[in-house]
């Protein structure tokens, strides 16, 4: 079996911190008993680009059990947990290119390395696996029957190439399903940004100014997660609505100039580029922590940021402090990439399992369904949607009203008013 991880050696931690994630997703556990019976995908090569932590292992094993063979690489260079890498490759026989901190040569070797497998379905979190195999690797299209996008982030590209006319495959937009934004993004982004944060710098959040810049699903968690701990919450948008959402909320709306001068704490969770600029950065006080929750780490301009830089160090793990020209410093937080998996563990599982039982059920969707498909991006079918949470509500013991057939038919009819 191929393989590129760290250390092997780490399996037993590995394996013990996917079990303790493993307790808190019992929708995955219950997909994964029936696959397990049914074998749906029996003879299917799965290539995986995704964060490589404890809940993307309960994924792929979850997959493997129901027959198909998973390669997994990271869709991130920062977000790979090493000791999980290894509990893959080392007890559960799967196979994993991902090694925590690699460069950009290694991250995209990788890539290429899950390619080379052949797969017939890939699973994404932010596209880049797509964009090699349209860009680099067309010669392997002609095998992918579809795939799955896990992140905003990917979405956004995804659609612009099926707009363009250019996306080879039908992809299934995992990231848009109700129980993925609504819980995965908001309380999942928003707890784990501010553990990232505090991990990395163990400053005090209460009595802070903290700008969160764009308020969709994950800025939402985040507002509301760093509110809750006692922050003075500003927040910037360019969506008018956002932006009204955003003040009927209870928060401060402004710029991100004017934010600039204000901020303690900086976190962007936007999917754009150049979020916070190079004039922002040269506005910001002395001591002020940037970070990004964003998938890719343009959101921050860190090349505008060096040319105002006279030194930098890295004064703690995964904080680096710039002292700029005007005399000021600022601390920019894991290189800019995701705060919440470059010092922290990622999302917690419970939010998770819904998010990868989607991910499962949407690869058997594809599977039995590919052939109906146009190579465009489709949304979650809501029935697959509605069994994730109806199975996580089943989970936590929690019971809920039927329609009637009175209500049903009320509903389905036009003729009766008041």
């Amino acid at each position: 079996m191929k393989y590129d991880i760290k250390d092997p050696g780490l399996k037993e931690k590995g394996v013990l911190k996917t079990e303790w994630a493993n307790m808190a997703m019992p929708v995955l556990n219950s997909i994964k008993k029936r696959f397990e019976k049914e074998r749906p995908l029996d003879g299917l090569t799965l290539a995986a680009c995704l964060h490589v932590t404890t809940e993307t292992a309960s994924l792929a094993i979850t997959l493997n059990a129901g027959g198909a063979k998973v390669l997994l690489c990271a869709s991130n260079p920062l977000s790979t947990q090493d000791e999980v890498a290894a509990a893959l490759v080392t007890e559960y026989e799967i196979p994993v290119f991902a090694i925590k901190g690699e460069d950009d040569d290694t991250y995209y070797d990788h890539i290429n390395a899950v390619i080379d497998e052949k797969p017939q379905i890939t699973l994404d979190d932010g596209a880049d696996l797509v964009s090699i195999l349209h860009s680099k690797r067309q010669e392997n299209l002609p095998n992918i029957i579809g795939g799955t996008e896990e992140t905003t982030t990917g979405v956004i590209r995804l659609n612009s190439m099926a707009n363009a006319g250019v996306l080879k495959y039908p992809i299934v937009a995992v990231n848009d399903a109700s129980t993925k934004h609504f819980f995965d993004n908001r309380y999942g982004t928003g707890q784990s940004t501010i553990d990232g944060v505090v991990r990395a710098t163990n400053r005090l959040i209460a009595g802070s100014v903290f700008v969160v810049c764009g308020y969709g699903w994950c800025g939402k968690g985040l507002a509301m997660r760093a509110s809750g701990m006692g922050a003075n919450v500003i927040v910037t948008e360019v969506d008018p609505l956002m932006a009204l959402e955003a003040v009927m909320d209870g928060f401060r709306v402004m710029p991100i100039l004017e934010a600039a001068e204000l901020g303690d704490f900086f976190v962007t969770v936007t999917g754009d580029i150049h979020v916070i600029n190079v004039e922002c950065f040269d506005k910001m006080k002395e001591g002020a922590v940037v970070a990004n929750s964003g998938h890719f780490n343009v959101e921050l301009d860190l090349d505008g940021l060096e040319n105002i830089t006279k030194s930098k160090r890295e004064i703690r793990d995964y904080v680096v402090e710039h002292s700029l020209k005007n005399g000021k410093r600022i601390y920019i937080l894991g290189e800019g990439r995701l705060i919440n998996l470059a010092s922290a563990e990622g999302h917690p599982s419970a939010v998770m399992d819904m998010s990868f039982a989607n991910q499962a059920l949407c690869v058997e969707y594809i599977m039995k369904n590919h052939e109906d498909f146009d190579n465009k991006v489709f949304p979650v079918p809501k029935r697959i949607d509605n069994e994730s949470a109806r199975l996580k509500l089943e989970s936590m013991g929690i019971i809920i009203d039927k329609l009637t057939k009175e209500q049903r038919k009320y509903l389905e009819s036009w003729e009766m008013g008041t």
